[in-house]
């Protein structure tokens, strides 16, 4: 069967190309991908090339297909998996597989080290290490960008999972943020603080019950208060607080004050930046646990820690990059239950949108950019849809049923766009 693909060949080397899949064996599944989230890692990975932990070094030789956040439906499984998998299954994909035997060791991941398997394809061929992990996870839901987005949900439970708290006198660690306690999500309006909002406000088992939402652009803060409101936060148990620090004279005092003086069990730091990540240190309370979640480009970066504090009131630091499965797990689960992740997604394109995207996505504003990988469209926002109205009666309904949905994206949509795609360029 061909497919067609964006693949990485180099720094900033991706192309566009249609080629044929191999026969998969008795070992393997054949998969069409229906919908790709473009990730910052992507950006990463085409910007490094072979200096990417997760990029092979033959890659000029024997190119990836980039994108690791995507799902579809599975078309044909191989003999060994077909007790467990049938045609016309919906998927997701777990793609920090972690398996010793991959191209590159245990830091191969679909998305960036394999030929056959990748987000932004047509169709693809899913190798035997995702089954033998468990990564291939099915998904039951509506629509598939719900399915694309799990895994970017998930890389945020693993991060609060990750969290951990100590008892003095004890070398045991309290897994987990604290329940009850005061949260901070620092630079967290953007694609990935928003996820980490939802999932705070939606969550059963635990939550804070003070979580202060920080940026410093107004608009941005104004959207995710829309989307994730105080109101609701408060019907949860749940103090939510959206605060501009670029408009505070002392931003450390003053976010301190709200917490009550004391600081914040829990903080999350949501962009490399070395005065947010000081920042992050400087509220923490006793026991407080940071973590670093956003990943930077440099391998130089640094930022100053009070040591003091680590020493006389026990503050720490971790750092998550993904989930691992059960968080995947966690992460579909919690759209069953009526988690929506259409708040992250700001524009829609084409498999021919992702290269352009790809290679420019931190000069691009908004959330995220879902891609559907069997229609041909420019990256467009969302809100950009009435206006492409005037002229072209498909994006005149998808901004009536985005319009009914708070700008959002929506299954409703989804299947409107992918029914009628063949007339957006009329």
């Amino acid at each position: 069967m061909k497919t067609k693909a964006i693949r990485l060949y180099g720094k900033k080397d991706l192309r566009l190309e249609e080629f044929e899949l191999p026969q998969i064996k008795d070992n393997e599944i054949l998969a069409k991908v229906v919908s790709d989230s473009l990730c910052m890692s992507s950006y990463k990975a085409s910007s490094q090339g072979t200096d990417h932990k997760r990029i092979p070094n033959d890659v000029a030789e024997k190119p990836i297909i980039i994108g690791h956040e995507f799902a579809g439906e599975l078309v044909e499984v191989g003999s060994k998996w077909a007790s467990k998998f049938k045609a016309g299954d919906k998927f997701s994909i777990q793609p920090a597989l972690y398996y010793e035997d991959g191209p590159v060791g245990i830091l191969s991941a679909p998305g960036y080290s394999y030929r056959y398997i990748g987000g932004d394809a047509t169709y693809v061929i899913i190798p035997n290490e995702v089954m033998e992990k468990n990564c291939l996870l099915a998904y039951k839901g509506e629509g598939f960008y719900p399915a694309s987005l799990a895994e970017p949900l998930s890389c945020v439970i693993g991060a609060m999972h990750a969290n951990y708290h100590t008892n003095p006198g004890s070398y045991v660690h309290n897994m987990e943020i604290v329940n009850g306690g005061k949260m901070a999500i620092l630079a967290g309006v953007g694609p990935m603080g928003l996820a980490a909002i939802n999932y705070v406000l939606l969550r059963e088992d635990r939550r804070p019950s003070l979580c202060v939402v920080t940026d410093v652009d107004q608009t941005r803060l104004d959207r995710a208060a829309t989307f994730y409101s105080v109101e609701f936060a408060a019907s949860r148990g749940i103090d939510l607080r959206y605060v501009n620090t670029g408009s505070m004279e002392n931003p450390v005092e003053e976010l301190k004050a709200i917490s009550g003086g004391n600081g914040y069990d829990d903080v999350f730091v949501f962009a490399p930046v070395k005065p947010v990540v000081e920042q992050g240190d400087a509220i923490l309370a006793f026991d407080g646990c940071m973590n670093f979640f956003a990943g930077p480009g440099d391998p130089k970066f640094s930022a100053m820690f009070n040591f003091y504090n680590v020493h006389y009131a026990y503050t720490h630091v971790v750092g998550t990059s993904g989930g691992n499965t059960d968080d995947m797990v966690e992460a579909l689960e919690m759209m069953s239950i009526g988690l929506d992740p259409a708040g992250l997604v700001t524009h829609i394109g084409g498999l021919n949108a992702v290269i352009e995207a790809t290679n420019h996505l931190p000069e691009i504003p908004g959330g995220k950019k879902l891609i559907y990988t069997h229609i041909t469209l420019p990256l467009t926002p969302i809100s950009e849809f009435g206006k492409l109205g005037e002229t072209n009666p498909v994006f005149k309904q998808l901004a009536t049923i985005c319009d009914k949905n708070k700008g959002l994206w929506s299954v409703e949509a989804e299947a409107y766009l992918l029914s009628n795609a063949d007339k957006l360029a009329n």
